[in-house]
């Protein structure tokens, strides 16, 4: 990677994935906070999104968001969707910011946008496989509907100095870390630890993640997103074991991790490849 920007970050609002860590509250459920070349974005608002981004240090302020990105309508990624448009509009006053999501989010029997909160957004747009949205800072891809119990998505981010991938729920099938090679940072939802279950779930294991490191091949994997048996087992000596075993740089989200993505000036390497990571001391 090379840096063209200043600034530009992810900050972890939330780890928890499943619903009983979500509903436990034992890791929280606030999404992911970008900033990338001076655009804002909310990226799977769940439940006390509005609450996290207002009490983290410092703080990430809805207001001053561009827009918002749901991979999937389930409730801890889409929960808080509408108090954040409200909050991003300035309680509608302001016709302001992008909202991107599966067309089932907005359509159909169970849609998760309310209607009256739609009339605040700028710009609305349904996710699709093999999509692709431009916006001034950066490309959004969308490589491949993900098998999930609803329609789902993850996201590539094409930025100037590298390409950000998140990988969000889903269950593993052979041709997906195809859709995924080339990312820089690979950020993965690894919901539960064992692969022995007696019926398919539909999120990814901890070896899975592991097979799709191992073939994506990123500078940095960050693991999150997690159920109850991958918290048992502790996320971040099973992110120790992935790094020497793949020799690839691994770390397990926590609760307000901030990931600087660029150096402090044109030209220097992400802070990220030389451990530059700071955390809410809270």
């Amino acid at each position: 990677m090379t840096s063209e920007n200043k600034g530009d970050f992810i900050k972890f609002l939330g780890t928890a994935g499943a619903r009983f860590v979500v509903s436990r509250q034992l890791r929280s459920s606030g999404g992911l906070w970008f900033e990338l070349g001076g655009e804002k974005i909310l990226v799977d608002p769940g439940p006390g999104s509005l609450v996290k981004c207002l009490s983290s240090r410092p703080k990430m302020d809805p207001a001053r968001l561009d827009g918002i990105i749901l991979t999937h309508r389930h409730l801890d990624h889409a929960n808080d969707v509408n108090v954040i448009i409200e909050a991003m509009s300035d309680g509608g006053r302001k016709r302001k910011g992008f909202l991107f999501g599966p067309r089932d989010a907005f359509e159909g029997p169970d849609p998760v946008v309310q209607l009256y909160v739609r009339s605040f957004l700028g710009e609305t747009a349904y996710l699709q496989a093999d999509g692709e949205l431009k916006r001034s800072s950066f490309t959004l891809k969308t490589p491949v509907l993900h098998q999930h119990p609803v329609e789902t998505y993850g996201l590539q981010f094409l930025l100037p100095y590298g390409n950000i991938s998140l990988i969000a729920d889903t269950a593993f099938f052979p041709e997906l870390a195809e859709h995924y090679r080339g990312a820089d940072i690979l950020i993965l939802n690894v919901v539960i630890f064992q692969d022995n279950l007696p019926k398919r779930i539909y999120h990814l294991n901890y070896g899975q993640a592991r097979e799709l490191i191992r073939k994506i091949k990123p500078r940095l994997a960050i693991l999150t997103h997690f159920g109850l048996t991958m918290l048992q087992e502790k996320p971040y000596l099973l992110a120790r074991q992935l790094q020497q075993e793949l020799k690839i740089r691994v770390i397990a989200a926590n609760d307000g991790l901030l990931l600087p993505l660029i150096g402090e000036s044109a030209g220097e390497p992400g802070p990220f490849l030389g451990g530059l990571i700071k955390e809410d001391k809270k």
